[in-house]
């Protein structure tokens, strides 16, 4: 009788043991439970001052607070976040591959992109404009880049804005990060660079560059920065849109944006930001 029992307890032990090996099995990007929480892998860029920025380990930026609160409302810790760079040209597959559940990395809805990925938000809207040197005074917009060197991102709607309206004009090169247009600009390789007037604010705006260049102030496109989801899940984008408007609503938001941005001087259309609404969930 006595083995009996010892039998039956070591079978118990075992069975245990498995349930517990099956509880560690998790996928981060889909934010299954594990012994330390809830976990998830969250899509932002590295280098991009003020919006989405990695420096050893730390995160920072407009980008990354806002996918810190929004993760928190859905129910993940800080500490159970895992950030992934996500480059422009990068996003899509990243989505549709379950490498990341959620993308904050100004990444503008499109209706191109809406017919592989889902969005939340808009949480900000921005304009493409133009960063050049401080010593620059001809150009002044996107009408004086004529015959000029012009930089942008693979995979970005900047460089797509420039291939449908000025290719006959300007000589774009296209690079996969936009840190190094920024060390094009500073070598003079390049004449300008081109993306949204946030990213081009947090790269004058440090410490490094201070002095070296300047945003011209003259916007061309609208920029609804989205949070990018996996196509068709309008449950995690419908917690998505209320985390945000909570986020709005309690001034956080604000306080997210002097934070990361104010200090750079960026002044964006009180019209449109913080956003008041957000997009229908498809």
């Amino acid at each position: 009788m006595r083995q009996r029992i010892i039998a039956a307890l070591g079978i118990a032990g075992l069975a245990a043991t498995g349930l517990v090996a099956c509880g560690d099995d998790t996928d981060s990007g889909s934010g299954s439970g594990s012994s330390g929480g809830e976990k998830v892998t969250i899509g932002i860029k590295f280098d991009q001052p003020g919006l989405g920025l990695k420096e050893g380990a730390d995160y920072t930026g407009m980008d990354v607070d806002v996918a810190k609160y929004v993760a928190k409302e859905l129910g993940y810790a800080e500490d159970g976040i895992t950030f992934k760079e996500s480059p422009s040209a990068q996003r899509e597959t990243l989505l549709a591959n379950g490498q990341v559940k959620m993308i904050f990395a100004t990444y503008s809805i499109t209706d191109a992109r809406k017919e592989k990925v889902s969005f939340g938000g808009p949480y900000m809207v921005a304009g493409q404009d133009l960063l050049v040197r401080s010593d620059n005074t001809d150009i002044t917009g996107p009408e004086s880049l004529g015959g000029k060197k012009l930089c942008s991102v693979t995979g970005s709607t900047s460089a797509q804005k420039v291939k449908d309206q000025f290719a006959d004009t300007v000589q774009l090169q296209e690079y996969d990060t936009y840190s190094k247009c920024v060390e094009a600009l500073g070598a003079g390789a390049i004449d300008a660079l081109t993306t949204d007037n946030t990213i081009l604010a947090g790269y004058a705006a440090q410490e490094a560059n201070k002095g070296k260049f300047k945003v011209v102030g003259k916007t061309f496109s609208t920029e609804r920065y989205g949070v990018g989801l996996k196509k068709g899940d309008t449950e995690t984008c419908t917690k998505v849109n209320d985390a945000l408007k909570k986020m709005v609503d309690s001034g956080e938001w604000q306080k997210a944006f002097d934070k990361n941005l104010g200090q750079a001087g960026l002044k964006l259309d009180p019209a449109t930001n913080p956003p008041k609404t957000f997009d229908a969930c498809a």
